[in-house]
């Protein structure tokens, strides 16, 4: 898929500006367990996948920075790279924020072309916005020769989300763009951001992803209520307990402890985040251990706590893990993401991918009359050049 398309990024590339580019590309990402641990200081478990985005970018000796949007034909140019502010292109203020984080690092950012273009589906929760970012990240770190780590890499992403997107993520996701390796997925530690590797074997589960087609309204709004959750529970544990920085630190022995004075709610979210934490860790061992049953269980339980302790599922998604728990060859579903809409991942073994999309497609349109749209997925390695095909 990236070799065609960037194929034909170079060429229109080359067709506007006149010169070879560099060319990249860099994948989204999905998380197979650990939801709505990253902020409370906890594991989450993603992968690269084969959605991605493709760039062509080179230096042009000039001033200008002249951007493309290959797949929405559309162009932003700025006349002076000494001068980058945020603009009222969307698109472009995710490339815009990573050319912005470079000086901010004290790297001179001369004028540069972009042409660039993806797969990864939009509103899927597959990162689209990591990947634009960090695609453009590792391009100008190599034609510039500026020597950034990856895990620098993955903070100037980040940073670019914040400062010219607007939106305060983790970096759970630039990290997974980044980080990818073929066929395994990576534990990140989101406090001390350790990492470590664990083998998915690509043979025997494929990962397709139901996209729901929803997204309630509620979404951000519950989202910051579920972190003041958090750290309300955080600061009574800390009251009685030595030693607890975020939920990371909590025991369930604890909570129950505290169960009056935490009150049912605040309760139910700290033991949603402590028990996940904990999931993951299990699910860890089945992937060492070749498990992919015993990893699914793990996923079951996962969307479970994020329906009934966290209250962050609603019925679309429900709807979706019940018709994927009935159908032949799935190991494990949950939704995925901060909730209320958005897409379920799940497991499905590669023979049974055909008869799982035709059950599932058609239980949904049964019971809420909606049409079904899916994404098969395999996991690939982080961000990288693209070798030029001759």
């Amino acid at each position: 898929m990236s070799a065609t398309l960037a194929q034909a990024l170079a060429a229109d590339f080359q067709q506007r500006f006149g010169y070879a580019p560099l060319l990249v590309r860099a994948p989204g990402r999905v998380n197979l367990i650990g939801e709505h641990t990253d902020y409370n200081g906890g594991f989450v478990l993603p992968a690269a996948v084969d959605k991605e985005a493709v760039f062509a970018v080179g230096l042009n000796k000039g001033a200008q920075i002249r951007l493309v949007a290959h797949d929405l034909n559309e162009t932003l140019d700025l006349d002076n790279a000494a001068e980058i502010a945020p603009s009222d292109t969307h698109w472009a203020n995710y490339l815009l924020g990573v050319a912005a984080q470079f000086q901010l690092r004290g790297v001179d950012v001369p004028g540069f072309d972009c042409v660039f273009a993806g797969t990864v589906p939009l509103g899927a929760g597959m990162s689209s916005s990591a990947a634009i970012e960090c695609g453009l990240a590792f391009a100008l770190n190599k034609l510039l020769d500026a020597g950034f780590e990856k895990m620098e890499l993955a903070r100037v992403a980040q940073f670019a989300e914040h400062t010219y997107a607007g939106v305060q993520c983790g970096i759970m996701d630039q990290f997974a763009s980044l980080f990818g390796r073929d066929g395994q997925v990576v534990r990140l530690d989101c406090r001390s951001l350790e990492y470590e590797y664990f083998p998915f074997d690509t043979q025997a589960a494929r990962i397709v992803l139901c996209n729901s087609g929803v997204k309630h309204s509620l979404a951000s709004s519950e989202y910051n209520t579920r972190r003041q959750e958090c750290e309300r529970g955080v600061s009574i544990l800390q009251q009685h307990y030595e030693g607890i920085s975020s939920l990371r630190d909590a025991t369930m022995e604890q909570l129950e402890a505290l169960k009056g004075e935490l009150g049912g709610t605040v309760f139910r979210r700290c033991a949603y985040v402590v028990q996940e934490n904990a999931r993951l860790i299990r699910a860890c061992d089945c992937l060492n251990a070749g498990d992919l049953a015993g990893f699914g269980k793990e996923m079951y339980g996962s969307h479970a706590g994020l329906r009934d302790d966290y209250e962050v599922s609603c019925a679309e998604l429900d709807v979706l893990v019940e018709a994927a728990q009935k159908a032949p060859g799935v190991f494990g579903a949950r939704m995925m993401g901060g909730g209320f809409g958005g897409c379920t991942i799940n497991l499905v073994a590669p023979d049974k991918v055909d008869a799982f999309i035709e059950s599932v497609s058609k239980a949904y349109e049964e019971k809420l009359g909606l049409k079904l749209e899916t994404y098969q997925t395999t996991i690939v390695a982080g961000v990288g050049a693209v070798v030029e095909a001759q």
